[in-house]
C-alpha cells in the first residue's frame, strides 16, 4: 500500500516557493532520478477502500493501470490519474458513476478534476529534459566558454552557439537570451515552459552542480552549469568511455565553490607571474634585436608548469622530463628548470668562444638537467628539458622514450616516480603527424609512460597562418581524443583558472595514469620572432593585442582590489626580480667561453671522466669462451618453460639451431642471440623494438614463443639464460617509424649501459623516420654534446622484391658521415681504429658473416664511448648455407673485422691477381659463386669492406699494396647513383694517393632503387657480374 499512500508525493512537482530542505541530505551512490518522499499526513481513512484486506488487490490494480490505463475501470483510471497528478487524498477518490441519464454530466464533472492536475507524462518529460540540458552543457558547454583573451576569435573556430545550450547573459544580451530560452522551452527543444524556471527538479547522479543539494530550481541549474562549463574553462571529456573517469572530471569542475585559492596561493601565483613577465622584459631591454622567441602573451605558462610540477611532486613524483618547442624555452630554463641566469645571458654574447667539440646549437634549442628542492613540497625533484631541433613536435617521442627508460631503471612500473610534460604549439599540435604517432604509443605495454601532461601554448596563430586555414578540426587539441585524453581549454588571461586546470591535470595523471591536455588559449604579443612584423598578415588581431593589458598587470590589479597584496608589495616583488637579473647580467660578462656541456639534458654519471672524456681509448676483445657460446646456443634452441606447446614448424627451427650449436656453427639468428645473451650476462639491458621484431620480419628470430593452446601465454627464452642477468625487452611496435625510432632514441639517451636497437620491417621504410635520423641521430653529438649508442637494423638487399623492399638507402647515411674523403689520416696513430670511431658522428656497417655481426653488436657496448650504429642487415643471407660462422671466429681474442681480406688461392699468389674487387654485404656471395663458375679464383681477389664508415684507410692500403698488379674495381648490386660507390671511390683514391683509377661494376643509374620485374632484376645482376669478371671491361676507359 505504500505505493498508493505516497504516489502523490512521489511525483508531485516542487515549486521554488516550497522548501527543498527535504532533499538536502547526501544522495546515495545509486539514487534514482525521482527519489521517494514519504508523506504520512494523509489519513488512511480518507480513502474508504484502503483497508488491510483490499490493499493487495488495489496494488495489483495500480500496476495494471501503469501498464495500460484502459485495462481498469474508468473510475480506477480517474483515481490513479488524480493521485499521480498530486490530488489530495480523499479528493482523488470518486464514487462509481450511477447508470442513469445524469451519468454523462457526472463524467463531464469528473474530467476537469483530472485535467486540472499536471500530467504524469509531462513531469517525466520535464525531468528528462532537465537531464538532457545538463548533459548538453557537459558535452558542448566548452563551445560557448569564453576562452579567447582577446575576445575576437572563438577557440573552436565556430561563432555559433550549440542549439541545445541556452548560454549565458555574458555571451548573449538579455533579449537574445530570452529568445533562446523561448525557442528551447515553449514547444521547442526541451518542451519546458518559462514558468518552469522556478520549479525544483531532482538532479541526476551524473552531475555535481548541486553540491550537498539533490534538487535545484531550473534557473539555478542553468546558472551553475554556466559557471562550470561556459566561463574561462572549457572541458572536453564526454567522449571518454569510462564512467568513473567522467564522474571524476564532473566532480572537479561542477562542485560549487571548488575553485578557491588561499591568499598565500594567490601571492605565490603573482610572484611567479612577475618572474615570467619581467624575464622577457629584461631580455627585450638588453637585446632588443636578438631572436629569443619570447613568451609574451602566454606568461602564465611558467606558473602553469610550476603548478603541475608542484602537484606532481606532492603526489610522489621525483623526476620530470620535459620537451618543448622554442617559444618560451629560455623562460622555462630560467624560471622552471632554474638554469643560472648568467649562463643564459652569456648566450647572447656574440664574442663568446665555443669550448666543446662539435658545432653547437642556438640558445633556444638547448636542453638542461637539474636536481633541486621543490620549495612548495620541500621534496627533491629532478628536472630535465630535452634538447630539440626546430622541427616542431619531433622531440615528443624522444621525451617519451627517455621517460620510459628512467621509469624502467628505477623500477617505476606504474609511473609514480617519473613523469613527462610535453609542451606544444597550437599549429604544430594539429598539423604534425608525429603527435598522433606519439599518442598511439601512450598505452602500449612496452611504450606506456603511464600518462603525460600535454600543455598547448595556443597562440591562435601559426607563424603567419590563421588557424582557420591551418586545421580542419574545431580545436588544435582534437587529436588527443583518440586516446580518451580529457582536454581542458582555459583562458590564459585568467591565471587562477589556469592554475586550477593544471592542478586537476596533475591529479588526473596521478589518479588514472593516462594522458591529459591543457589548452592555454592565449596570444602572441610579438611576431613569430622579435624581428617579425605580424601586422602584414594579422592586422585586426594585432590591433587588439596592442590594446591588450598584460596578464600580470590585470592580476596584480585584481589582488590589490581584493586586498591580498598592496601596491608597494607588488612593486617590491618586481624590483627584487629585476635586481636578480641585473646582477646575473653583470656576472655573465665574465663568461668568456661557451660550454655546451653545461646544457646537457642526459648526463651519464660515472661513465666518462670528470671532464667528460672516455676513460680509455681501447676496446677489449669481443670474443667469448666456448662454454658461454654453447650455453646460449642450447637455450636458444629449447623451450625453458614446462608444459609449453610451441608450433610444429618452430620445433623444427629450434632443432636446426641445436644441430648448428653441436657443429660449433652459427647462422644470423644464433649470432644475434649469442651477442645479446652474453651482454645480458654482463648486466647490460637490451631492448629490441620495431615492427614484428619478436618473430622477425623474415621469421628467423623467434625471441618470443607462443603457447599454441593458451591465449597470450608467451615465453622469452632470452630471459632464462642466467640467474642474475639483466632483463631483455623485445617488443613489437605500432606500425610507426618516426614515433618509434624517436622513442628508442630517447630510451637510449637515459643510460650508456644498455643496448637499444630499432629494426625497420624493411630498410626502405626508415625514411618515414628521416627527421629523427637527420636531426637527432646524425648530428646529435655535434649539436648538443650528447652521445647515443642506438643501433639501427635496416634489412637491405637487391633480391627482386621491388623498389620498396630492396634498399635501406645506404648512400644517404654515408653522405652524412663527417669524415673527409680527400684527407688521408695518420695511419700510424696509436689505436687508430678506436680514434676513428671516437671522431665520427656514427658508424655504418654491412656485415657479410654472422660472426662479424656478433662482434659489432658486442663492440657497441664494450667501446669506452657511445656512437649510433647503422647496420644494413641481410634478408636472403639469414638462411644462406654459406652465410655461417664457426665458433673459432667468436672465441676470446677475436674482434670485429673492419675489412675481411681475400683468403683463397688469389691471396696465395697475389702477384698473379689481375683484378681486386672491393664490395660489401650480400653481393660477395654472388661474386664468389660467379668467380668459381668462371674458374677465376686465382685471377680475381675479393675484399669485403665490413665497416664503411669510419673508412678503414689503413687496412685497405694493405690490401692494395698486397696486389701490385691488380686493377681496382668497386662492385655493388645497387644502382650507380645509389649504394656505396660515391662514398667509397674518393676514399679509395685517397688511400692509394690517386695512383690508379677505381672502376665501377654494378647497376646503371636509376630513379627507383630497384626494378619490380623479376626477369629484369636477374638480367641486371648478370650484367654486373659480367662486368666484374670481364678483365677487359675497362680497357676502353683507360
Amino acid at each position: 500500500m505504500f505505493h498508493l499512500r505516497t504516489c502523490a508525493a512521489k511525483l508531485r512537482p516542487l515549486t521554488a516557493s516550497q522548501t527543498v530542505k527535504t532533499f538536502s541530505q547526501n544522495r546515495p551512490a545509486a539514487a534514482r532520478t525521482f527519489g521517494q518522499i514519504r508523506c504520512y499526513t494523509a489519513p488512511v481513512a480518507a480513502e474508504p477502500f484502503l483497508s488491510g484486506t483490499s490493499s493487495n488487490y488495489v496494488e495489483e490494480m495500480y500496476y495494471a493501470w501503469l501498464e495500460n490505463p484502459k485495462s481498469v475501470h474508468k473510475s480506477w483510471d480517474i483515481f490513479f490519474r488524480n493521485t499521480n497528478a498530486g490530488a489530495p487524498p480523499g479528493t482523488a477518490y470518486q464514487s462509481p458513476l450511477p447508470l442513469s441519464p445524469g451519468s454523462l454530466s457526472a463524467v463531464a464533472r469528473a474530467r476537469p478534476l483530472v485535467e486540472a492536475q499536471p500530467n504524469v507524462d509531462k513531469l517525466v518529460e520535464d525531468h528528462l529534459a532537465v537531464q538532457s540540458l545538463i548533459r548538453a552543457y557537459q558535452i558542448r558547454g566548452h563551445h560557448v566558454a569564453q576562452l579567447d583573451p582577446l575576445g575576437i576569435l572563438d577557440a573552436d573556430l565556430d561563432s555559433s552557439v550549440p542549439a541545445d545550450i541556452i548560454s549565458s547573459t555574458d555571451k548573449l544580451d538579455l533579449a537574445v537570451f530570452k529568445e533562446r530560452l523561448r525557442m528551447l522551452t515553449v514547444g521547442g527543444f526541451y518542451g519546458l515552459d518559462e514558468s518552469d524556471l522556478d520549479k525544483v527538479f531532482h538532479l541526476p547522479t551524473t552531475t555535481f552542480i548541486g553540491g550537498q543539494e539533490s534538487a535545484l530550481p531550473l534557473r539555478e541549474i542553468i546558472r551553475r552549469l554556466e559557471m562550470a562549463y561556459c566561463q574561462h574553462i572549457g572541458v572536453e571529456f564526454m567522449f571518454i568511455n569510462d564512467l568513473e573517469q567522467c564522474q571524476w572530471i564532473r566532480q572537479k569542475f561542477e562542485t560549487p565553490g571548488v575553485m578557491q585559492f588561499t591568499n598565500e596561493e594567490k601571492r605565490t601565483l603573482l610572484a611567479r607571474l612577475v618572474r615570467s613577465t619581467r624575464f622577457e622584459e629584461f631580455l627585450q631591454r638588453k637585446w632588443s634585436s636578438e631572436k629569443r622567441f619570447g613568451l609574451e602573451g602566454c606568461e602564465v605558462l611558467i606558473p602553469a608548469l610550476k603548478t603541475i610540477i608542484d602537484k606532481s611532486s606532492e603526489n610522489g613524483v621525483d623526476y620530470v622530463i620535459m620537451g618543448m618547442p622554442h617559444r618560451g624555452r629560455l623562460n622555462v630554463l630560467a624560471n622552471v628548470i632554474r638554469k643560472e641566469l648568467e649562463q643564459i645571458f652569456c648566450q647572447f654574447d656574440s664574442k663568446l668562444e665555443a669550448a666543446d667539440e662539435g658545432s653547437g646549437d642556438v640558445k633556444y634549442h638547448l636542453g638542461m638537467y637539474h636536481r633541486r628542492i621543490n620549495r612548495v613540497t620541500d621534496r627533491n625533484i629532478t628536472l630535465s628539458l630535452v634538447a630539440n631541433p626546430s622541427h616542431l613536435e619531433a622531440a615528443d617521442p624522444v621525451v617519451m622514450g627517455k621517460t620510459k627508460a628512467e621509469q624502467f631503471y628505477c623500477g617505476d612500473t606504474e609511473g609514480k616516480k617519473v613523469m613527462s610534460i610535453l609542451l606544444h604549439g597550437d599549429a604544430a599540435f594539429a598539423g604534425q603527424g608525429i603527435v598522433y604517432e606519439t599518442f598511439h604509443l601512450s598505452d602500449l605495454p612496452s611504450y606506456t609512460t603511464h600518462g603525460t601532461v600535454h600543455v598547448v601554448v595556443n597562440n591562435q596563430i601559426g607563424f603567419t597562418t590563421d588557424p582557420r586555414m591551418a586545421r580542419s578540426s574545431p580545436y588544435p587539441t582534437d587529436v588527443a581524443r583518440v586516446v580518451n585524453a580529457p582536454i581542458f581549454h582555459v583562458n590564459s588571461d585568467d591565471p587562477e583558472a589556469v592554475m586550477y586546470v593544471c592542478k586537476v591535470a596533475a591529479e588526473w595523471r596521478s589518479t588514472f595514469h593516462k594522458d591529459v591536455v591543457v589548452d592555454l588559449v592565449c596570444y602572441r604579443r610579438n611576431g613569430h620572432n622579435e624581428m617579425d612584423e605580424p601586422m602584414f598578415t594579422q592586422p585586426l588581431m594585432y590591433k587588439q593585442i596592442r590594446k591588450q593589458k598584460p596578464v600580470l598587470q590585470k592580476y596584480a590589479e585584481l589582488l590589490v582590489s581584493q586586498g591580498v597584496v598592496n601596491q608597494p608589495e607588488y612593486e617590491e616583488e618586481i624590483s627584487k626580480y629585476d635586481k636578480i637579473c641585473e646582477e646575473a647580467f653583470t656576472r655573465s660578462k665574465d663568461e668568456k667561453i661557451l660550454h655546451i656541456k653545461h646544457w646537457l639534458d642526459s648526463p651519464w654519471p660515472g661513465f666518462f671522466t670528470l671532464d667528460g672524456q672516455p676513460r680509455s681509448m681501447t676496446c677489449p676483445s669481443t670474443g667469448l669462451t666456448e662454454d658461454i657460446l654453447t650455453h646460449i646456443g642450447n637455450v636458444a634452441s629449447s623451450v625453458p618453460v614446462e608444459d609449453f606447446t610451441i608450433h610444429g614448424g618452430l620445433s623444427r627451427i629450434l632443432k636446426t639451431r641445436g644441430e648448428l650449436v653441436k657443429n660449433r656453427t652459427v647462422d644470423w639468428a644464433l649470432a644475434e642471440y649469442m651477442a645479446f645473451g652474453s651482454l645480458l650476462k654482463e648486466g647490460i639491458h637490451i631492448r629490441l623494438s620495431g615492427q614484428d621484431v619478436e618473430r622477425g620480419t623474415f621469421s628467423h628470430r623467434h625471441h618470443v614463443l607462443h603457447d599454441q593452446n593458451v591465449d597470450k601465454r608467451t615465453c622469452i627464452p632470452m630471459n632464462h639464460l642466467w640467474p642474475n642477468q639483466a632483463p631483455y625487452t623485445v617488443c613489437n611496435s605500432s606500425l610507426s617509424e618516426y614515433g618509434v625510432l624517436g622513442f628508442e632514441l630517447g630510451f637510449a639517451m637515459a643510460s650508456p649501459n644498455a643496448l637499444v636497437l630499432w629494426e625497420a620491417q624493411f630498410g626502405d621504410f626508415h625514411n618515414t623516420a628521416q627527421c629523427i635520423i637527420d636531426q637527432f641521430i646524425c648530428p646529435g653529438q655535434a649539436k648538443w654534446v650528447r652521445q647515443n649508442g642506438i643501433v639501427l637494423l635496416l634489412p637491405h638487399g637487391m633480391e627482386g622484391m621491388g623498389p620498396e623492399h630492396s634498399s635501406a638507402r645506404p648512400e644517404r647515411f654515408l653522405q652524412m658521415c663527417n669524415d673527409d674523403p680527400d684527407v688521408l689520416p695518420d695511419l700510424k696513430e696509436a689505436n687508430f681504429d678506436i680514434n676513428q670511431l671516437y671522431d665520427c658522428n656514427w658508424v655504418v656497417v654491412n656485415c657479410s658473416t654472422p660472426g662479424n655481426f656478433f662482434h659489432v653488436l658486442r663492440r657497441q657496448i664494450l667501446l669506452p664511448f657511445r656512437k649510433p650504429l647503422i647496420i644494413f642487415t641481410p634478408k636472403s643471407l639469414l638462411r644462406h648455407p654459406e652465410a655461417r660462422s664457426n665458433f673459432d671466429e667468436m672465441l676470446p681474442g677475436t674482434h670485429f673485422q673492419r675489412v675481411i681480406p681475400e683468403d683463397g688461392p688469389a691471396a696465395q699468389n697475389p702477384g698473379n691477381v689481375k683484378r681486386l674487387l672491393f664490395c660489401t654485404g650480400k653481393v660477395y656471395y654472388d661474386l664468389t659463386r660467379e668467380r668459381k663458375a668462371r674458374d677465376m679464383v686465382e685471377q680475381v681477389a675479393i675484399t669485403r669492406i665490413e665497416q664503411l664508415s669510419p673508412f678503414p684507410f689503413d687496412l685497405l692500403l694493405q690490401e692494395v699494396q698486397k696486389y701490385p698488379n691488380a686493377e681496382l674495381a668497386w662492385c655493388q648490386e645497387e644502382h650507380k647513383n645509389q649504394g656505396y660507390y660515391d662514398y667509397v671511390k674518393p676514399r679509395l683514391r685517397t688511400t692509394i694517393s690517386r695512383a690508379k683509377p677505381v672502376w665501377y661494376a654494378g647497376r646503371d643509374p636509376a630513379a627507383a632503387p630497384a626494378t619490380g620485374n623479376k626477369k629484369t632484376h636477374l638480367t641486371e645482376l648478370q650484367r654486373l657480374l659480367d662486368t666484374a669478371f670481364d678483365l677487359d671491361a675497362f680497357k676502353n676507359f683507360s
